[in-house]
């Protein structure tokens, strides 16, 4: 088995800049959203930081932070 590739990280020295972090996505009840898997939903839940509960009709399902899948519509 192969590990998987690790993350290069930016040195304090290095003449090219640091690559962006990309801000947090922020999510509040009643926001219709789009998921890659699971389609259109709308969410109920809010765990702050940590997760959404969105209810895509057929499920209801939690999806974790950083919602890295999931769009605001």
């Amino acid at each position: 088995m192969t590990k998987p590739a690790a993350s290069k990280r930016h040195l304090p020295t290095s003449p090219f800049k640091a690559p962006a972090t990309p801000a947090p996505k922020h999510f509040a009840v009643g926001d219709q959203v789009t998921h890659d898997i699971y389609g259109l939903g709308r969410v109920i839940g809010i765990e702050e930081g940590i997760a959404a509960l969105v209810d895509f009709g057929s499920a209801q399902m939690r999806i974790l932070s950083p919602y890295a899948k999931m769009t605001k519509l």
